[in-house]
């Protein structure tokens, strides 16, 4: 019986062209999508996933990918049930009958990543459904959409994913066992969106320090740091006293910001005062960091 493989060899497998079996995690109860990178779409594959996977096929796109194509959303007002972001659904106009045969698939998806095209290259409505990849990836939004972003990034290729959902043969979603037993037949390997989260988090930088300057304050002299998230642009500050790099036991506080109380000293709440207390402890030791 096939077994979960790690994100490396998942990575090796699509930036191979080959495909994948993504789940969320490990669960029994979960459902899996089958996923490739779009750069190595053929119309074999497609075939694959209409006989095997029977789902829908989509193309996770970013959304400035989406932009310059003009895919709009399929909807003004998203009540998905998992908020999954479908655009109008497309086929190439040059290249193809009628939309709908593997080889016609093909050539769509190839076209949607294709550097040359322009809006004018897709007719609306299609046989294939673009869906629009949070900025971020897994880090921002755990779906399978990011995740098949993620991958065909990781690996070194156009980040566009290629995926169907995989429907047992009694019609239902099919669940880990049978997707294992799936793995196994089809010699395909299988992972899950939880170890590609585990996987980025240990291998990339996701904030980055803009400026740092002297922060004087009532309490004592401290350093200000201003940083910015990669995965989703937000902004967090770092109030440092001392050298605390590769330092043991420094005191830290991690406050959650409240503007009535950090600011104006609101008395339906004690931020503000927890807020003056972390300043006074970590000037008191010497050596601290407030976040």
């Amino acid at each position: 019986m096939a077994e979960f493989c790690s994100i490396e060899t998942a990575i090796a497998d699509i930036r191979a062209g080959k495909m994948i079996i993504v789940v969320d995690d490990e669960d029994r109860e979960n459902e899996g999508d089958l996923i490739m990178a779009a750069e190595k779409v053929t119309p074999e594959a497609v075939n694959f996933l209409t006989k095997h996977g029977r789902g829908l096929i989509c193309v996770p796109l970013m959304s400035d990918r989406l932009e310059k194509l003009e895919l709009e959303a399929m909807v003004q007002r998203n009540t998905a049930l998992h908020g999954t972001r479908f655009t109008v659904s497309v086929d190439a106009v040059e290249g193809t009958t009628t939309g709908i045969s593997a080889f016609d698939r093909a050539v769509t998806i190839r076209r949607l990543i294709d550097a040359e095209a322009k809006p004018t290259d897709f007719g609306r409505p299609g046989h294939i459904f673009p869906l629009q990849a949070m900025d971020g990836g897994v880090l921002a939004r755990a779906g399978h959409t990011e995740a098949s972003v993620d991958l065909a990034r990781l690996a070194g290729l156009y980040p566009a994913g290629l995926l169907c959902e995989i429907i047992d043969d009694d019609g239902r979603m099919a669940r880990v066992p049978r997707l294992l037993a799936m793995a196994d037949e089809f010699n395909l390997k299988i992972t899950t969106v939880k170890a590609l989260i585990e996987y980025r988090r240990l291998h990339e930088k996701l904030i980055e320090r803009v400026v740092t300057v002297d922060f004087p304050t009532r309490y004592g002299q401290f350093k200000l740091s201003l940083y910015r998230s990669d995965i989703d642009a937000h902004h967090h500050l770092a109030v440092v006293k001392g050298d605390v790099a590769g330092k043991a036991d420094v005191l830290v506080r991690v406050h959650s910001q409240c503007l009535t109380g950090d600011v104006f000293g609101s008395a339906r709440c004690d931020c503000g005062d927890q807020l003056a207390y972390a300043m006074k402890m970590i000037e008191k030791e010497g050596l601290g960091v407030l976040l």
